[in-house]
This record gives C-alpha cells, structure tokens and sequence, in this order.
C-alpha cells in the first residue's frame, strides 16, 4: 500500500519536471516519460483493487474485469518493450557519443511503436477475437485466460508470452551487452595510450560524460532487472496454468505473482529519482521537501551530453 502511494506522489513528477524545466526535455527523457505513462497506468489499478476486496469481486462485473485486466496488459507491455527501448537509447548514447544518438523525432517514433506493440494483445481478449479476460486469485484482479484447457488458450498464452516477455528480453540483453562490451573496448583503448603516452590516465570531458551516463545506464538497468524479477514469477504461473499442472496452482500461488508484478511500477519512479542526476536536481529544486541533495557540476556535465539532441530536435 506504502509503495502504491508512494508511486501516486513520485509518479507524476516525470511529467511535472521534464514540461517545466528545459534541461530535461531531451529525446532520452521521452523513453522515461513514456515509461512514467505506463507505470501510472498500472498504478490505476489500485483503487480497484481496494474496491473489490472489500466486495470480494470485481467492480463492474464483466465489464469491471476487462478495464482492470486492459490497464494490466497495456502498462505491462509498454513497461516491457519500453525498457526495451531505453536500453537501445543508451546503447547509442554511450557507445557512440557522437553521432549515434536518437534526435527527437526518432524518440518520438520509437515511443509511438511502443504503444502498437502494446495494444494489440490488450485490445484482442476485450473484443474476443483471441483470448479472453477473467478474474484470477481471489477475484479480486482479473488478467488473461490462462486456465482454460483448450487449444485456443494456450496457443495465445505461448504467442504473448513470447510478444511480451521473451522478444524485450532478448532486445534488452543484446544492448546492454553490446554496451558493456564497447565500454571494455574503450576502457582498453585509454589504458594502451596511456601507457604508450607514459601517462597514468587519459580521462577527457568525454570520458566525464560517459561517466554520467553510465550512471543514467546503470539506474535503467535497475529498472530492467526489477522487471525481470517481478514478471518472471507471473510468467511461469501463466506457462504452467496453460501447459502444466494446473492442480499445482492456488488462488494465494496465483495471486502473489500479480501483486508481485505490480509493485515494478511502484518502485521504478524512486530508482530513477534516486540515480538519475538532474532529475535530482530538479526534484533539489521543486520538491526541497524531499531532502535531496545534487552537486551542480555532474548536471553541467550531463547537461553537455544531450547538447547535440536539443540541437537537432
């Protein structure tokens, strides 16, 4: 519940800081408003959670049930594919600083992909074309039909899970390794210069904002691994309901999982408070209550990171 309320406070200040302060309108910061889009979506869910747990169904009925389990899907392949595309950005950003970053509109066309990759398994078991929504757990949430013993159903089971979970998974791990292994690359490059030049470092501007955005890196790397951490168990009560031992599945087994899954985006909105550095910054600036402290130089150096974006945007 703390962390529910938690993202109601934190979660609009993606939208708040990046319209009222320049610095942060940058094409990298629309994958993290898109993301911020998504989580607040999922965040919806709660008051009716709370709602039919004290009728002990769902709101609404039928109808109840598909707006429920439509914000669950929706936000949870958005989540997903998002992070997707963040990790791409970052790829981009810090192995090539020069000419490899994404200007605003190739954000904004990516940002716009990621809603059609999310809508179509959302919208297809709302209109019964393919798969259905129904309660699940105690019937208090609802989600995708994965109980149901039929061809049919495990057929869509295995096609989303697959759409939303294995194919940003493998798109996520690519970039990040590709973009740890250009920075080994680089990092080896300094050290043989350095030793040829007899010096003991060569570390330039650039490599400083490298240095930055390896922090940014490493925040949305978090975010990654929480993802993983929260939608595998889910995944696995899905694959098991369709292809498994259904017996094996409780109303608490089934339950823990999508409460479980929910609480990513809770949780994503403080990581990138906490790591993101003029984001504190402006959090420092607007929200003083909140006691957060950021030294000025990292955001000047930050800041010089994104100058080819704003001017090509």
């Amino acid at each position: 519940m703390l962390l529910h309320n938690g993202s109601i406070v934190l979660g609009p200040l993606p939208f708040a800081s990046r319209v009222g302060s320049k610095s942060l309108r940058t094409p990298s910061n629309i994958f993290i408003l898109n993301l911020a889009v998504f989580d607040l979506l999922m965040a919806t869910e709660m008051p009716m959670l709370i709602i039919n747990s004290f009728l002990e169904r769902t709101i609404g009925w039928e109808t109840g049930c598909d707006v429920y389990a439509l914000l669950g899907a929706v936000s949870g392949m958005g989540q997903a594919i998002t992070n997707a595309a963040i990790a791409f950005d970052r790829y981009r950003t810090i192995s090539c600083p020069i000419d490899g970053r994404l200007n605003g509109k190739q954000a904004m066309v990516i940002t716009l992909s990621t809603w059609f990759w999310a809508l179509p398994f959302s919208i297809l078991p709302m209109t019964g074309l393919w798969g259905r929504y129904v309660a699940e757990g105690f019937l208090t949430t609802c989600s995708f039909d994965y109980l149901t013993d039929d061809e049919d159903t495990r057929t869509f089971v295995i096609t989303i899970f697959f759409w939303a979970y294995v194919l940003p998974m493998l798109l996520i791990v690519y970039f990040y390794s590709q973009l740890f292994k250009s920075i080994r690359s680089h990092e080896k490059m300094l050290r043989d210069q350095a030793k040829k030049m007899n010096v003991k470092s060569l570390v330039s501007n650039q490599d400083k904002e490298r240095s930055v955005e390896m922090r940014i890196a490493k925040a949305a790397f978090t975010i990654f691994f929480l993802f993983v951490l929260a939608w595998t168990p889910y995944a696995v009560v899905a694959l098991t309901g369709a292809y498994g031992n259904r017996e094996a599945l409780t109303p608490l087994s089934t339950m823990l999982p999508a409460i479980f899954a929910k609480t990513v985006s809770c949780i994503d909105p403080w990581i990138y408070a906490i790591n993101h550095p003029r984001y504190r910054q402006e959090l420092e600036k607007r929200c003083k209550w909140l006691g957060i402290r950021e030294p000025v130089a990292q955001d000047a150096v930050s800041a010089q990171t994104e100058k080819v974006n704003v001017e090509e945007s």
